[in-house]
């Protein structure tokens, strides 16, 4: 999430965070461009290993400068299989750590044919991957009102979701809305009063990407199963680029957040088990100073957790 993909956001508290162990295996769950997975392997000695993921094929076309090394190895997968697939790498026991920088690369973001930014037209699209799935477009121009409206809310935080989701319904009855300009400016009309320093349509283009993506989805089965592959000490660190995915890593690293299928009916004369926690937090919460906000703006809103897996 850099302006310069070189140069990813907090680099450094990410090798800190990771703990990394020479001779150790690791998992980059989000290559994106490669810069943190340069970083790690640069820090690994010759019997470490790094497997790297990312569901654009945009970011295995960047891997292949990295296929020489034989510490690292490619998959074109989504980061919520990352339990299948380090299984399928490491059968025998887990890795000594994991990370997942969440949100949209720069290089996504400055390509208009993505259609990620409502800085530059391009057509609609949002998918991580092109060649899955429907251009976000295709849902806006049939969802009704109401569906549009809970989107922008729930998955945006946006509060002008109805003003918005109303004049999303007025226009398509004339023109279907298939360029990013062409939503930006309707959302800037739409919305009375914006926040200073950020673009009234920056809310909306979240929600739309996170549907696009199922952003949330894959989050939450990545948090469920990726204590499995940790070894005992191993690290886990995320970063996390608005609230919702914040809050939903925050509480998993805590052990609150809730697994489908554990609720037991009220009433029950059960006494609770105690049980020991898979992940304890490491640390507090890190943030960009204001030397890298400044450098990149892009990073402002860059929250990192780190947990690491109890014995």
């Amino acid at each position: 999430m850099d302006s310069d993909p070189h140069i990813p956001v907090l680099l450094e508290a990410v090798l800190e965070g990771l703990a990394l162990q020479p001779d150790g295996r690791y998992v980059d769950g989000t290559f994106g461009r490669g810069g943190h997975s340069r970083a790690i392997l640069s820090r690994l000695g010759p019997q470490g290993a790094l497997l790297a993921m990312d569901r654009d094929p945009a970011a295995h076309e960047a891997a292949r400068r990295l296929s020489d090394d034989p510490r690292f190895t490619f998959t074109r997968e989504r980061f919520s299989r990352m339990a299948e697939t380090v299984q399928q790498h490491w059968p025998e026991d887990g890795v000594d750590g994991v990370l997942l920088d969440l949100g949209v690369s720069s290089p996504q973001l400055d390509e208009s044919s993505r259609g990620f930014s409502f800085q530059k037209d391009g057509p609609l699209d949002m998918r991580m991957d092109p060649g899955a799935g429907a251009p976000v477009s295709e849902w806006l121009n049939r969802a009704d009102e109401t569906s549009i409206a809970d989107t922008l809310f729930t998955l945006g935080e946006e509060r002008y979701s109805r003003r918005i989701a109303r004049a999303i319904v007025a226009a398509r009855r004339s023109t279907p809305i298939t360029r990013t300009a062409q939503l930006a400016e309707l959302v800037r009309r739409a919305v009375p009063r914006s926040e200073p320093g950020r673009h009234p349509a920056t809310r909306t283009f979240q929600a739309l990407r996170i549907l696009a993506n199922d952003e949330l989805g894959e989050l939450r089965v990545w948090l469920q199963t990726i204590p499995g592959v940790l070894r005992p000490g191993a690290r886990a660190v995320v970063i996390s680029f608005h609230s919702l995915e914040d809050r939903m890593v925050k509480r998993a690293f805590q052990g609150r957040a809730e697994t489908p299928g554990t609720r037991l009916p009220r009433g029950l004369p059960l006494e609770p088990v105690a049980t020991t926690p898979p992940l304890r937090v490491v640390g507090k919460p890190v943030r960009p100073d204001p030397r890298e906000c400044a450098r990149n703006p892009r990073a402002r809103s860059a929250v990192m957790r780190i947990a690491e897996k109890n014995p």
